[in-house]
């Protein structure tokens, strides 16, 4: 994560760009405490209950050349309504919003279980000056994103609960545009047994279901992770 800096400067104001790169140093200077302060209590995935809750103080966001990558997408596709499941600390909604900004205007829906991230994503977005260009729900996204929205979507980010990609693609499926893009980060969990979606991958992958699949590998920390890219035909 320490190239962060190179990756999205290009793409950022010098203020988007602050709050980006301090997000990324907290990140490494705080979750891994977060995150064994979780293992602890044999919470290890989020397919573990309360997973999410326990990590209320970890910002657990993408990875930077992801984070480029979702800010060049939303720019290359002209896109005016992104949903998002899974906030957190705001890390990938500002490079989002960001993009909105710069292609003419927008809203970034996104969802948030976690109350204190919720609040800590908004004062983020306010330091970021992006905040009139989103709308964090808070709660189950399977709630908080069942209403119709105004306008087709342009984009869905799923990137929290691998078990409920699946169900939270079917929720707003219809309301995709054609051309619209469904990306997912750490696809590669999929094949996870503790983790597996029910058919996610196979959902997007399946032509008969309407889109043409890609994905990509990222890799920080020493670790790799896999991303999936569909587009909505």
């Amino acid at each position: 994560m320490d190239t962060s800096r190179a990756l999205l400067r290009p793409l950022l104001t010098p203020r988007i760009q602050t709050v980006v790169e301090r997000l990324y140093r907290e990140t490494l200077a705080e979750d891994p405490a977060a995150r064994e302060a979780a293992s602890k209590l044999g919470l290890l995935s989020d397919a573990d209950a309360g997973f999410y809750p326990a990590m209320r103080n970890a910002r657990l966001p993408v990875v930077p050349e992801f984070a480029a990558l979702l800010h060049v997408l939303a720019r290359a596709t002209g896109a005016r309504l992104v949903v998002e499941f899974g906030t957190s600390f705001g890390v990938s909604t500002i490079c989002l919003a960001a993009a909105l900004r710069d292609n003419g205007g927008g809203r970034v829906v996104t969802t948030e279980l976690v109350p204190e991230k919720a609040r800590q994503a908004h004062l983020n977005l306010i330091e970021a000056g992006l905040e009139d260009l989103v709308d964090i729900r808070v709660g189950d996204a399977r709630s908080t994103l069942a209403e119709a929205f105004d306008r087709p979507i342009d984009m869905l980010f799923l990137d929290a609960t691998k078990g409920l990609y699946l169900q939270i693609l079917k929720l707003v499926e219809p309301q995709l545009r054609s051309g619209a893009l469904v990306i997912s980060d750490r696809s590669d969990l999929d094949e996870d047994p503790t983790v597996r979606d029910a058919g996610y991958l196979a959902h997007v992958c399946d032509p008969a279901n309407g889109y043409r699949f890609s994905s990509i590998g990222t890799r920080a920390l020493g670790r790799g992770f896999e991303h999936a890219i569909a587009v909505r035909c």
